[in-house]
């Protein structure tokens, strides 16, 4: 009797599971469709009633963007207008000019910036500093740069028309070019440095960037490169499959480099290496900074995974999220966060949860404290949550808040055009130096422009007076915060003499590439790069190179447990 009793509760609970699951998912639809015929109904009320006329298109685009903006950064609609502008993210091919532009702020209009080698832009006789007047007529003096891109971008073959002024000339130049098919070179640099050391900077996760990546490895190979050094730094990632094929040119077949995980199971993936790898044995060092992200990541999470490079630098972004596109009615698309992804020790290096927000609305950092411990192959101990942290961080001088306005300035932009102007020729781009001169010359520049910064440390003192004030010590410290308010005065002249080598090496940077083009603006920045210093002395050093990789104190493990 009992036994007949449990083989009739056990489908009755089967089925009470399904009926419960079942009106779960039921009232969850109810709900999903009322919240839908709300937004429509608010949407025709807006139209009939609303005391102005409305853009239907434009107030649902700030309706759906509010929506995706509540999740997560990279989950994003683009319109049909927007879809090349997707499509450029994922292919790195566009048509256009073949330059890059910028605002700039004392004159209200864009102005080119850095036109590429053998584009329409170059070809045409465009030059860095040109300010764009007018295209094809329409006149763009105060329009953003995305407008001013979205009018020099448009079919291969069609024509332009551009007007430009140029520093140093008294009439504005009208210039015609044809568009082309624009693609960015994912690597554009690479070289043999110190004899036998392969060099490459790596930009962006494009289609088929693995291929360029393999090109360079056998051409840098064939000139006598016997390790190597991949530059990360600032590449913001790109194709995931793409970043596994790059992993299996070092690392053998049928190794698990990437899984996925998600709501629905067709996201769940894994991919494997699935290809014999070019090179297993020559030393490897991947550089990254706080810019390193997505794709990037997975390429140096998984190498240090597997024990095959030494990553160098300081830490990785942390996007650990995946999106996929699916296209929409109206020949729009979304981009779409569908799953995390987990490297080879099983570690997953998302850096925020956006699920959950502050008070404020705000996405905290995932506290070291809170992260866990995983292993590599070797053993050695990583972590999960909040980048790749790497074996080796270099530690350079810390920057000044000067350096970050500056970048935001002109002021060295046009100087440097003016130098250029001014002058036929520079030394090569291995040994060039901003001399003294020039120096001094652009610091009076500067500081008549009439330049100025907010100083942190003002900013603090202010708290810090204003903190003293509450706690009833204002008269006691009076003497002393009126010591430190006038030392912290504003002085600009000593600011620039202070960080002198700093701010000679940016103007050095918008010099060289005048005068030697982006190839030449990339030498010179590798010179006195403490990340890439300590590539070199690591590579020239074995024993020390092995001892990071493989340390004594550890046990190996399958980085795939």
């Amino acid at each position: 009797m009992r036994k007949k009793i449990s083989i009739l509760v056990l489908p009755l609970a089967l089925f009470a599971i399904c009926m419960m699951f079942s009106f779960s998912s039921d009232r969850r639809n109810f709900r999903l469709s009322q919240q839908l015929s709300i937004f429509n109904s608010i949407i025709k009320e807006l139209d009939l009633f609303y005391v102005d006329t409305i853009a239907p298109e434009k107030i649902i685009k700030s309706g759906i963007e509010a929506m995706l903006g509540s999740l997560d950064p990279y989950t994003v609609y683009y319109s049909e207008e927007e879809a090349d502008e997707l499509k450029m993210m994922i292919t790195g091919k566009y048509a256009g000019i073949g330059s890059v532009i910028r605002l700039h702020t004392g004159k209200n209009t864009t102005v080119i910036s850095d036109p590429y080698e053998n584009m329409p832009a170059a070809k045409a006789g465009l030059k860095i500093g040109d300010a764009i007047i007018t295209i094809d007529g329409i006149d763009v003096r105060g329009m953003s740069t995305d407008s001013v891109s979205n009018m020099l971008r448009g079919e291969p073959g069609t024509k332009l028309t551009v007007t430009v002024e140029r520093p140093g000339e008294k009439k504005p130049l009208t210039i015609s070019m044809e568009r082309a098919s624009i693609s960015m070179p994912p690597i554009p640099y690479y070289n043999i440095l110190h004899d036998s050391i392969g060099y490459i900077q790596f930009e962006s996760f494009t289609e088929n960037c693995s291929k360029d990546m393999r090109r360079a490895i056998v051409d840098l190979k064939g000139r006598g490169a016997t390790s190597f050094i991949i530059d990360l730094r600032g590449n913001g990632g790109g194709s995931l499959v793409e970043s596994v094929n790059i992993v299996n040119l070092f690392i053998p077949k049928g190794k698990t480099i990437v899984t996925t995980k998600g709501k629905t199971q067709r996201v769940n993936e894994e991919y494997k290496t699935t290809r014999e790898p070019i090179d297993t044995e020559s030393p490897l060092i991947i550089l990254v900074d706080g810019q390193t992200a997505s794709a990037a990541e997975i390429l140096a999470g998984s190498l240090q995974d597997f024990d095959r490079a030494i990553v160098v630098g300081s830490r990785t972004y942390g996007k650990g999220l995946v999106q996929t596109t699916r296209q929409l009615p109206g020949n729009g698309y979304l981009k779409l966060t569908t799953s995390k992804y987990y490297i080879p020790s099983g570690r997953c290096i998302q850096a925020l949860d956006y699920s959950h927000r502050g008070i404020d609305g705000k996405v905290q950092r995932i506290p070291d404290s809170l992260t866990n411990i995983f292993h590599t192959a070797a053993g050695r101990e990583v972590r999960d949550g909040g980048g790749i942290r790497p074996d080796v961080e270099p530690k350079g001088e810390e920057l000044s808040t000067l350096l970050f306005y500056l970048l935001q300035d002109m002021t060295i932009f046009d100087f440097a055009t003016q130098y250029r102007i001014e002058n036929d020729s520079i030394a090569p781009a291995e040994i060039y130096e901003v001399s003294d001169k020039d120096y001094e010359k652009f610091k009076k520049q500067l500081i008549a422009s009439g330049f100025s910064y907010d100083m942190q440390s003002s900013k603090i003192l202010k708290q810090l007076k204003e903190m003293i004030k509450f706690e009833g010590y204002e008269e006691v410290t009076k003497e002393e915060t009126a010591a430190l308010e006038k030392k912290l005065q504003h002085n600009l002249e000593y600011a620039l003499e202070h960080f002198s080598k700093h701010v000679k090496r940016m103007l050095g940077d918008e010099i060289v590439r005048r005068f030697h083009g982006q190839r030449g603006e990339i030498t010179y920045s590798l010179r006195d790069d403490i990340d890439l210093e300590e590539s070199f002395r690591l590579l020239n050093d074995r024993e020390k190179y092995n001892s990071i990789l493989i340390p004594a104190n550890t046990v190996t493990a399958d980085a795939e447990d």
